[in-house]
């Protein structure tokens, strides 16, 4: 069993009586055997004993790993004596900058460690970072991959790292006291004296830099190197000093210099290649423009010819259709006349008369509305304002279609207009008689057919309302187009070209028109045509 060793009185007096942290590490057992009241109250623990009754009995040092404590307990070994500096740990999270010494002894051929550890105090953990801040700035310095000059106020070189001297070929420490415009002579744009002159009087209290600049620097043999130089200034100790950071630029300047003549001659080559193809595509862009426009021509004329043909097929379809049914019913008349010879018959006759009659105008209307897409088409028809009596044109254009109106169909008119109007009134009456046609025409007996007239604002709208049969919402967009008509209205007779020309007339009077429709329900035609009051005389 192993002795102890503070048994004896005098030591045991010394390791008790001292301040700082004394202990017995058994480096076998891997924890310590003994540790000083002292020490124990500096690691937090109230007493020698209640360290001692850690499980761990060894020393909270996270920053200091077993792989350390190894490598300082065998270099103690070799040496006798070892020290090392790390952070302690408390037992309630605090920790504090400790010293920790360690000095080897054997006991009876037993291997045991004497621990010192002294607290370090703030002014020397202080000195201990700023000593390794140094070091850290002058292994910096001194191992830096450019050159750094540091220069007092008159220019004179005080300190060079190592590749300052091997850029201007001088021998280690040998630039200490040259002057600064000796191996940068055009460092700055300014006489030395006057570069100086911001330090005289009221030194500047923050640093300033310079931009990089490309200059030359003049080595010891008096040869001369591309460099890109940089200054920034600081004050110590209230003297100015210039620091100049210096790169030699020798091989990018070549490498420049290199890619400036293979760019020059990937120029030249690119110039004579790009006339060529500029004459080349020259030539086949007009190739290609000839091409084009004749392409064009025909894609233009064949375009047109299918519109044209399309037309005429609708046109033949549709007139073959609206002129065989009136002149059918002309015909039959006319046979059945020939049939009531008598004074008696006469009531007959004249049914056939008005029969004939009706057909003719419904044939003279469908010849009217293709002379009219034509006129318009070409450019005949134009606006000619004239003073409009909106409640006269009104009552002329609903007589115009009471001849349409089937058995219990009437018409309701809604006029809100007491001046005279500054409209076309041809036109305007076209209008209104096409909407109402068309109103009378595609609803059934018994409806009711309403034309509201209202002005305000220098604006004329009016609304034309139906119960019609209606138009389905996937064929709405296509009422305006020529010779169309919708499906569920092929059993009453039209050119579909009503609408067209209504569309065509209010543009010519810079007019709109929209339409609401539900299919069975009806629909109903917003006309809004902007006109200005009749001149005063």
């Amino acid at each position: 069993m192993t002795s102890n060793p503070f048994a004896h009185s005098l030591t045991d007096v010394l390791i008790n009586q001292t301040p700082e942290f004394l202990g017995l590490y058994d480096p076998v057992q891997g924890w310590f055997t003994r540790v000083n009241p002292a020490g124990a109250l500096l690691l937090g623990y109230a007493s020698a004993e209640d360290f001692l009754a850690e499980p761990t009995r060894t020393l909270q040092t996270p920053r200091f790993s077993a792989a350390n404590w190894d490598a300082l307990r065998e270099q103690a070994r070799r040496h006798g004596r070892q020290d090392a500096e790390t952070k302690i740990d408390y037992p309630a999270g605090r920790a504090f900058q400790a010293r920790v010494e360690l000095t080897y002894f054997e006991e009876h051929g037993v291997p045991l460690f004497l621990v010192r550890i002294t607290p370090q105090s703030r002014l020397h953990q202080v000195e201990h970072e700023l000593a390794q801040s140094v070091r850290r700035y002058e292994a910096v310095f001194a191992n830096a991959t450019i050159g750094i000059l540091v220069c007092d106020r008159a220019g004179t070189i005080v300190s060079a790292n190592q590749m300052a001297h091997q850029q201007f070929g001088y021998p280690p420490t040998a630039l200490t006291g040259q002057s600064l415009d000796t191996l940068v002579p055009n460092a700055t744009s300014q006489p030395p004296a006057q570069r100086r002159k911001p330090f005289n009087g009221q030194p500047p209290v923050q640093t300033a830099s310079a931009a990089h600049r490309d200059l030359e620097g003049q080595r010891l043999d008096g040869a001369v190197f591309p460099a890109e130089v940089s200054l920034s200034y600081f004050h110590l100790d209230a003297a100015p000093y210039t620091v100049a950071y210096v790169l030699d630029i020798s091989l990018k300047k070549q490498a420049d210099h290199d890619l400036i003549a293979q760019r020059q001659r990937v120029e030249r080559l690119n110039a004579d290649l790009e006339q060529k193809v500029t004459d080349r595509t020259h030539a086949l862009t007009n190739t290609l423009e000839q091409l084009e426009l004749h392409q064009d021509e025909l894609a233009k004329a064949l375009a047109a010819e299918q519109e044209l043909g399309e037309l005429k097929s609708r046109f033949v379809s549709l007139a073959s259709h609206e002129f065989r049914t009136p002149l059918t019913a002309v015909l039959t008349s006319a046979e059945l006349i020939a049939d009531y010879s008598t004074t008696e018959q006469q009531p007959q006759r004249l049914r056939h008369l008005a029969r004939i009659s009706q057909s003719v105008t419904h044939l003279n209307d469908i010849l009217e509305e293709f002379l009219s897409v034509g006129r318009i088409e070409e450019g005949m028809v134009v606006a000619s304002p004239a003073p409009v009596n909106l409640p006269a044109l009104l009552l002329d254009a609903v007589a115009n279609v009471a001849s349409l109106l089937k058995t219990g169909q009437t018409i309701a008119q809604h006029v809100q207009a007491d001046n005279l109007l500054w409209l076309d009134p041809s036109l305007l009456r076209k209008i209104l008689v096409n909407l109402l046609s068309n109103a009378v025409k595609y609803s059934g007996e018994n409806s009711l057919v309403q034309v509201r007239a209202t002005c305000a604002a220098n604006q004329l709208t009016l609304i034309v309302q139906d119960q019609g049969v209606g138009i389905s919402v996937a064929e709405q967009a296509h009422l305006f187009e020529r010779f169309f008509r919708a499906r569920n209205v092929g059993y009453v007779p039209g050119t579909g070209l009503g609408l067209y020309i209504t569309a065509k007339y209010l543009e010519l009077m810079d007019g709109t028109i929209a339409l609401h429709s539900t299919l069975e329900v009806g629909t109903t035609v917003t006309v809004v045509i902007p006109y200005a009051n009749p001149p005063v005389d």
